[in-house]
């Protein structure tokens, strides 16, 4: 592998090269971790969308979010007709600008069945729980996340099943002080949640140093697994 593929292949930005038909010929290490959070056919449709009218290179400002992955620009290259390349620069996320987490060895599965059952009193909700039973004690800080967890289910009050879901997050990690540590997630997934409660769900993940990911039907709590 010559320098210019390493730096490549190393870089922060998620790169890929795909053939005219849509299949990818190469990526670096952070593409393939992009791709557990999007299809290659919306990355090889954007990479068209954006690509300049003659052959050449195009970088484009806008503001995009696959999962935690969110980016500010994309530039788009192709030379001929038979392949088109697209790198997508992240904007600084919770992976680079995060402090490791502060805590004691705590069990996530007694931290959430605590706050499911708080939750649950006089409640005719239907609450579901799916553990990977797998997943270790971990380092963190229990009464901050406490305090988020029961936010959450708060906000999600108004749903008539409301399902937690606790689960390694494959082929993503964190970085401190250079060490990789893998992720996992506790997943809140509701039919019917509390918009107007979502700012205030991220302002507390923010002040307690949380990362959590917001879709229509889910919260998701994203956190590393650090066992010492």
């Amino acid at each position: 592998m010559t320098l210019e593929q390493k730096w490549i292949e190393n870089d922060y930005n998620p790169f890929i090269l795909f053939r005219s038909n849509g299949k990818i010929i190469s990526l670096n290490t952070e593409a393939q971790f992009l791709l557990g959070s999007v299809q290659p056919s919306e990355l090889f449709n954007l990479a068209q969308t954006y690509a300049n009218i003659t052959f050449g290179f195009k970088t484009t400002f806008l503001e995009l979010e696959y999962g935690r992955y969110k980016f500010f620009a994309i530039t788009v290259g192709y030379e001929d007709e038979e392949c088109i390349g697209i790198k997508l620069y992240q904007a600084p996320t919770y992976k680079i600008n995060t402090k490791k987490p502060d805590g004691e060895l705590t069990n996530i599965f007694t931290i959430t069945d605590l706050c499911i059952a708080s939750n649950s009193i006089s409640s005719e909700i239907n609450f579901i729980k799916n553990y990977d039973p797998t997943i270790p004690d971990v380092v963190v800080n229990a009464n901050n996340l406490i305090k988020l967890l029961n936010f959450i289910y708060r906000a999600s009050q108004k749903s008539r099943v409301i399902e937690t879901k606790i689960s390694y997050i494959v082929g993503e990690y964190i970085k401190f002080h250079d060490k990789k540590y893998g992720l996992f997630s506790i997943s809140v997934i509701a039919d019917n949640i509390d918009k107007e409660m979502l700012p205030d769900i991220k302002m507390l993940a923010d002040k307690y140093d949380f990362y959590v990911e917001i879709t229509k039907k889910s919260i998701s709590i994203h956190l590393p697994i650090i066992t010492h």
